[in-house]
């Protein structure tokens, strides 16, 4: 027997094999064996090459997609009664239906002892496939489905997971340029407390984190300092008592022609000397931060006219080396350098209290950006770890380049009424570049990795067809499609991968 009629009753035997036995060899994904895969169906009976196998009568094509070192590409090999047929007596052609309704018509033509087809096999291969051939006058015709990279999913599944479905379009896609930037406190919101003597802190009622309101005690400090200037105080009220009955008498003895004008002058010039004396050590107090309460309760004014001392009540335990130290403003204490018992020295600071309502985004603007940032210019400040944004505007563009980066400082003012915008975090802030209409866009989050491409999933029914996309410009919300996707196709917009967990439990091996 000559080699070729061995190989010919070979083939046939087993042919034979499968038919009876119903076995076939295992199916080829992308990239094994000799290139040629097709997708897993449990009753197809498979061809030498691995392809799928069509027959009728004695007349039979083995299927195959080809994509070892090229692009995709149906080959065809006819048989007649088991044997390979030689394919210059075959005209074969195939038609696609793909899902959204879109048709791809193949022609065939021989190379080597297979008909290669006349164009690429796109992704995904999925379809309904129509194959036609004519041999001997004869015409044969099949028709079989290919599907892969799908999941059927009812309407309450899709509820119940979240699954969302929109209709790709038009859309405006700003182009944005990211920049990298850090939370920061609002420092025209924030207040530095410090001492403003030297003293001893008795105790402390607020810690990091606390709320605290205008003129709720932080600290309770002991100084002799404090004392001093109290003291001071309280003799300046006294000597203008003394000061202002002196005067009092000396007027009426004057308009009474008693005593000389020059007496009357004296306890005049004296009075206002006392008070002068006392206006200063009051505004000495009030810029230690003893508020003006405090000060009514070391020592009354005289008002009107004097005409005898009076006794006055003892002073309080410690009134005069008792300070408290107040909240100037509303905030939260994100800064304390102070404990029980420590001294302090005039000018220390104690506490930082911040409000934390809003905070300042600050982004760094290599020279090449500057021509897009400006104050007024929009902005989104993301989060990337957890994908957070926010929306703002540019406030602030420092005059002045770092003598080092040459970068220049951006700021925005955010708003942060959670607290979720911490000061320290990283973020990217995107400032828009340009902004145009483009005819196809999908959201950004329906976008899902499959197969080494981008893709979204089409929805049919209650099918869902993952179809590969070319991507154009693109923002956080929004990404342009270029190609695998129509206007006014339905597709997962959100939650879809859950879709796509449904995909590659059932399998996502090819089979054609």
């Amino acid at each position: 027997m000559n080699p070729i009629t061995h190989k010919s009753a070979f083939l046939a035997l087993s042919l034979a094999a499968l038919v009876i036995t119903g076995c076939r060899p295992p199916s080829h994904d992308h990239g094994h064996g000799d290139g040629e895969h097709d997708h897993h169906e449990e009753e197809q009976a498979k061809g030498p090459h691995g392809g799928r196998l069509l027959e009728e009568g004695d007349f039979g094509l083995e299927v195959t997609i080809f994509e070892n070192g090229v692009p995709p590409e149906y080959r065809v090999y006819p048989y007649l009664r088991h044997e390979p047929l030689d394919p210059a007596q075959v005209k074969v052609s195939m038609l696609l239906r793909r899902p959204g309704g879109r048709v791809d018509q193949i022609q065939f033509m021989k190379q080597g002892d297979y008909l290669r087809g006349d164009r690429v096999v796109e992704e995904p291969h999925s379809f309904e496939v129509s194959v036609a051939a004519e041999h001997a006058g004869q015409s044969h015709n099949w028709k079989y489905e290919s599907f892969e990279g799908r999941a059927v999913l009812t309407a309450e599944v899709l509820r119940n997971a979240g699954v969302t479905v929109e209709t790709a379009g038009p859309a405006l896609i700003p182009v944005e340029r990211a920049l990298p930037g850090e939370v920061a406190l609002n420092l025209d919101r924030a207040a530095h407390v410090v001492s403003r003597f030297r003293g001893q802190v008795m105790e402390v009622r607020k810690t990091l984190g606390d709320r605290v309101r205008q003129g709720e005690v932080l600290a309770v400090l002991d100084s002799r300092e404090l004392a001093d200037a109290k003291s001071e105080f309280i003799e300046a009220i006294h000597r203008l008592e003394l000061a202002q009955a002196l005067f009092t008498r000396e007027e009426a003895l004057w308009r009474k022609k008693i005593s000389a004008e020059k007496d009357y002058l004296l306890a005049r010039h004296q009075l206002e000397e006392t008070e002068i004396a006392k206006q200063t050590a009051r505004q000495k107090l009030l810029a230690l931060g003893v508020g003006a309460a405090e000060l009514e309760l070391l020592a009354r004014e005289p008002e009107g006219e004097v005409v005898a001392f009076r006794a006055r009540q003892p002073f309080p335990e410690q009134a005069l080396t008792r300070y408290e130290l107040r909240a100037p403003r509303d905030g939260t204490v994100v800064g304390k350098e102070v404990t029980a018992g420590s001294p302090v020295d005039a000018d220390q600071e104690l506490f930082l209290l911040a409000d934390l309502t809003t905070v300042w985004v600050d982004a760094t603007v290599h020279p090449a950006d500057l021509p897009m940032v400006g104050e007024g210019r929009k902005a989104t400040v993301r989060l990337e770890a957890t994908g957070r944004e926010a929306a703002g505007t540019i406030a602030y563009v420092g005059p002045l380049a770092d003598g080092r980066s040459r970068a220049s400082l951006a700021r925005l003012v955010l708003p942060n009424p959670d607290g979720a915008w911490r000061p320290g975090l990283f973020v990217s802030v995107r400032v828009v570049e340009s902004e145009a209409t483009v005819p196809v866009a999908v959201r950004t989050a329906a976008l899902q990795a499959f197969r080494d491409r981008d893709a979204v999933f089409l929805q049919d029914g209650d099918v869902f067809q993952a179809m590969p996309v070319t991507l154009g410009r693109r923002n956080s919300e929004w990404v342009e499609v270029l190609s695998g996707l129509s206007a006014g196709q339905r597709y997962a917009s959100t939650n879809s991968f859950v879709i796509k967990a449904e995909v590659l439990k059932d399998g996502a091996t090819h089979d054609h």
